[in-house]
């Protein structure tokens, strides 16, 4: 499917606020199934918008994360040992 710049735009924005598949699918009229067939595919558009918005909520956690363990969070330090894991198995 071919997705205009600000369905592309708006795709970011919702899976910035962790908006499932699903309901962004639902929210830009788009069929569920072909939306969740295009962010399964490398490279395509969709995709990418969706993991951007995914990856900077993601990474605005782990900085959280990582000034919580600089002050000797306990979970804070175990998440991020986990997550430092996480890391060396995807080199």
């Amino acid at each position: 499917m071919k997705y205009t710049p600000k369905q592309l735009e708006t795709i970011e924005q919702l899976a910035r606020i962790c908006t499932r598949p699903t309901e962004i699918a639902i929210l830009l009229d788009i069929p569920e199934e072909k939306f969740k067939s295009d962010i399964a595919i490398a490279g395509s558009p969709a995709r990418l918008a969706y993991l951007k918005g995914k990856i900077a909520t993601k990474t605005e956690i782990r900085k959280k994360m990582v000034e919580l363990a600089s002050v000797c969070s306990p979970a804070a330090v175990e998440m991020l040992d986990k997550a430092l894991l996480d890391m060396e198995d995807d080199e």
